[in-house]
């Protein structure tokens, strides 16, 4: 004798379940949108500074601005001094930061390593695209945009305290 109780209560909640993602738990990614239009032209450049590394795609636009897909502020949002930094190759140009849409993805490093890899980026981004790179170079050039700044945190030797320091010397 089969039990018809059982039988009638799962194709209940088979039927009271609906077929749709939530219900699954199941992510469903989306579509992200394209932060340039076809028709932009983008300039890219490369920054570095310390261990950070930035990819950066430069556009004229509205001034928008985003950095791995967030807007600058919420990305560097505990520190002030970043955005004088990373406006600094507008500036040099004698141009606004508004007329320009800048997106960039930065790995590696901390907030300071990663807002100067993005200004380095930038300025190599301008000098790339611009007809006159040369007047845009020399600008670039006189504010040292263009070179990476190659100092990076020396490394903690044995026996040492750090890099450098060593232990205090006791004569007895």
């Amino acid at each position: 004798m089969k039990n018809t109780s059982t039988t009638a209560s799962t194709s209940a909640v088979a039927e009271k379940a609906p077929n749709n993602a939530a219900s699954l738990n199941v992510k469903v990614r989306k579509k992200k949108q394209k932060f340039f239009s076809t028709s932009q032209t983008r300039l890219y450049g490369t920054g570095r500074r310390k261990s950070s590394v930035a990819r950066v795609w430069v556009a004229e636009g509205s001034g928008r601005f985003l950095v791995n897909h967030k807007s600058l502020h919420d990305y560097f949002s505990a520190s002030e001094y970043v955005m004088p930094s990373i406006i600094k190759p507008f500036v040099a140009l004698g141009a606004t930061a508004e007329k320009y849409d800048v997106f960039c993805t930065v790995k590696g490093g901390g907030t300071t390593g990663q807002s100067q890899a993005i200004m380095h980026g930038i300025s190599r981004a301008l000098v790339c695209g611009d007809n006159e790179a040369s007047e845009v170079r020399k600008a670039l050039k006189v504010f040292k945009l263009l070179t990476r700044d190659s100092r990076e945190v020396e490394r903690k030797k044995y026996g040492l305290r750090g890099a450098r320091k060593s232990t205090q010397f006791s004569k007895r």
